[in-house]
């Protein structure tokens, strides 16, 4: 289905719209197995997802209608596998750039792809790269964005909307074609080999950077300073005049005065 607020070259020229699916990501997955081949920059928007999943198997909440949750298809064969945290950056980034002109420098990207307004969560976003030998054959991409939804069940006591920030409704596929043509322009940085560019400006909009927190790994509490973030993706905390790396689930920001 072509649809011409998608300015872009290729991310989201082919738009899928689903009433309901249990993941926009399992559903675009099945359908890279079947035979027919699907084009790069394909989107699976959903109207409601029942099972739609988070990092590291975490429940997204989103209330039927008043959020962005959708997949996108990428096929970032440049990109070396030590390498495809990039790829984390640059759809962060394409996020990013669209809500800012609403939201302002309060708008952050949280290590290592949510989207924070303040110190509370926009959404988030579920990277699966399919792999072939040393290359990545397709990476499907699940953001989910809170746009209008002004009620958040008590376990999503964190989360926040545009709704709740702006108070007012926005058109949800005017939103998603502004992400879809972002991303495709960083993606296409990356593309180009702008590696530094994109490596630094992520850094640039990373929550916590540069501030001395409260976080917690290994059952300890201590106070660190977010420092930067390795080439393939480890986040780089100092504390105590020393730097340590951390992975995903390694490390819990807690939110606190120093």
């Amino acid at each position: 289905m072509q649809n011409n607020i998608f300015s872009g070259l290729f991310v989201g020229q082919n738009l899928l719209t689903l009433k309901e699916v249990d993941s926009t990501n399992t559903f675009l997955k099945n359908l890279l197995s079947n035979s027919k081949p699907v084009p790069e920059g394909t989107v699976i928007m959903a109207e409601t997802q029942f099972a739609g999943r988070g990092q590291q198997n975490n429940k997204w909440h989103a209330e039927p209608g008043k959020n962005l949750t959708f997949s996108l298809l990428l096929k970032p064969h440049f990109l070396d596998i030590g390498n495809q945290f990039d790829l984390n950056r640059a759809i962060s980034m394409g996020v990013y750039d669209t809500l800012c002109p609403l939201l302002g420098n309060m708008l952050k990207i949280k290590w290592p792809n949510d989207i924070y307004y303040g110190d509370k969560k926009l959404g988030g976003m579920l990277i699966e790269n399919l792999l072939q030998g040393s290359q990545i054959k397709n990476s499907v991409i699940g953001i989910g964005l809170n746009i209008n939804q002004q009620n958040f069940p008590d376990d999503a006591a964190n989360a926040t909307s545009v709704k709740q920030i702006l108070q007012r409704d926005y058109e949800l596929k005017d939103i998603l074609a502004d992400i879809c043509n972002n991303i495709e322009a960083w993606y296409l940085n990356l593309k180009a080999g702008k590696t530094s560019v994109v490596r630094n400006t992520y850094l640039s909009r990373l929550y916590w950077y540069s501030q001395e927190k409260h976080f917690r790994a290994a059952g300890q509490e201590f106070t660190g300073t977010i420092t930067g973030v390795k080439d393939n993706g480890l986040l780089v905390v100092k504390h105590n005049d020393t730097e340590t790396t951390y992975n995903l689930k390694e490390i819990e920001f807690l939110n606190k005065q120093p």
